[in-house]
């Protein structure tokens, strides 16, 4: 199998080295890993792309290379660049630090290379790990992602549904921030919204006089509904969420027309 590994938080990333480890473990001996990630920090660009800009890429090894992009980016540089238009079979993003769940997957780097994958063709999972104060004194933050990402990402390659659809489904997978061994498991869950957290702005003045603004986020272990992703992640289960990039509400369609027509 062969497999492009990419990320946001930049090539040097501890997550990207983990995801790393998952990859050979799901490639085997007779596969390949080809690694193109950010040279620098992407996390929230989201499925941008670096449409009115060139954007250089540096081999650093073999199979692997940091491109000064977006992971969208990476991933569009790694099918038709790097690889010469020779395919992978399956692309993989993360493991991001931080959780992607809830209102988080509109902005993440990590979701967005998945994305770009999948509307590339190619079976694409996002993975990313929960931190929180039960991750922070670890000696890997990364451990639960470390455990179980393999078998994660097998048991989706194994028995989730890959279609082949305009818009192809995608997965998007949240670890729990807890230690490997008090991880429950998988379970399906919808993407959730985080209720009265929401990104915003602080400004702050340079010494120079002028206004510089930082922008600011909300409270991440706040629990979702019921069922759905932080909730899943937070009582200690691995989410699988299951993604399009089609953003239409499919479910007002017919009443809208009506109201229209």
């Amino acid at each position: 199998m062969r497999i492009l590994i990419t990320n946001d938080d930049g090539i040097n990333a501890p997550g990207l080295e983990v995801l790393t480890e998952i990859a050979n473990a799901i490639a085997g001996p007779d596969g390949e890993v080809w690694t193109v990630a950010p040279a620098f920090e992407q996390s929230g660009v989201a499925h941008c792309i670096s449409y009115t800009h060139p954007m250089m890429i540096a081999r650093l090894a073999p199979r692997r290379y940091a491109a000064e992009g977006s992971p969208a980016d990476c991933v569009l540089a790694g099918i038709y660049d790097v690889l010469q238009g020779g395919r992978p079979d399956l692309v993989l993003s993360g493991v991001n630090r931080g959780n992607n769940a809830a209102e988080n997957v509109l902005y993440s780097g990590t979701v967005g290379g998945a994305m770009e994958a999948a509307l590339q063709g190619v079976p694409a999972i996002a993975l990313s790990q929960f931190m929180g104060p039960e991750t922070q004194d670890l000696e890997d933050p990364f451990e639960a992602a470390r455990v179980h990402g393999a078998d994660v990402v097998r048991r989706l390659l194994d028995r989730a549904i890959w279609d082949r659809d305009d818009y192809r489904l995608f997965y998007n997978v949240n670890f729990p921030p807890l230690p490997a061994a008090r991880v429950k498991g998988m379970k399906v869950a919808a993407q959730g919204y985080r209720t009265d957290t929401f990104f915003g702005v602080e400004p702050h003045i340079s010494p120079s006089g002028r206004k510089f603004l930082w922008i600011t986020g909300g409270p991440q272990h706040k629990p979702t509904a019921p069922g759905t992703d932080v909730a899943v992640n937070l009582d200690g289960w691995i989410s699988i969420t299951p993604m399009r990039a089609d953003l239409t509400a499919h479910d007002v369609l017919s009443d809208l027309e009506a109201r229209l027509g």
